[in-house]
């Protein structure tokens, strides 16, 4: 009971760190990743800029997830959006970070997963900031699925939509947006 009361306070905290810190109301829409058009433009990485803030949105994640049965050792998600993430998580939940890049290196190892190497002895939770339609999570989640490792959940920071969901439930992994447009007030997309 106190895990939930924490992580309801850890929720609540971080909500309030994105409507301050993060949600921006500009004058002129903005096209976001997804190719929509939004006058509510969501900033996860300047929301978490301070650590005090990444910690407390590290420490909601892993209270969240915890509590709803799944277990990692390991974290990361589709560059940029995920980098601060992962690493935050890493260093709250005591296990090991990776990055995804958008495409393989050209030169050198020419890996696409770049910080721990995973593999099928790993459990990972995949992570991003914002999601619209899901493009970017869901190119992590099959960049992440081919390496071997067992996707355990799924977590983003803000969810703007109605897309991610269904589309993870489809494919039996758990998922947790820590806001969403609801939550921020704003329309969805």
């Amino acid at each position: 009971m106190a895990s939930n009361l924490r992580q309801d306070q850890l929720s609540a905290q971080l909500l309030e760190i994105i409507r301050t810190k993060g949600l921006h109301r500009l004058d002129t829409p903005i096209e976001l990743a997804s190719g929509a058009m939004s006058a509510d433009f969501v900033d996860g990485k300047e929301a978490l800029a301070a650590w005090s803030d990444l910690r407390v949105a590290a420490s909601a994640i892993v209270e969240t997830v915890h509590n709803a049965g799944h277990r990692f050792n390991a974290v990361g998600g589709l560059t940029l959006g995920a980098d601060a993430l992962a690493v935050g998580i890493a260093a709250v939940a005591d296990c090991s970070w990776f990055i995804v890049r958008k495409s393989p290196k050209g030169r050198g190892t020419r890996r696409q997963i770049e910080g721990a190497r995973i593999g099928r002895s790993d459990q990972v939770l995949l992570v991003d900031d914002a999601v619209t339609t899901g493009g970017s999570i869901f190119q992590a989640y099959d960049i992440v699925a081919h390496s071997g490792a067992a996707i355990v959940a799924a977590v983003t920071l803000v969810d703007r939509g109605e897309n991610a969901g269904p589309k993870f439930a489809d494919l039996g992994c758990a998922y947790f947006p820590m806001t969403t447009y609801k939550s921020l007030g704003i329309d969805p997309l």
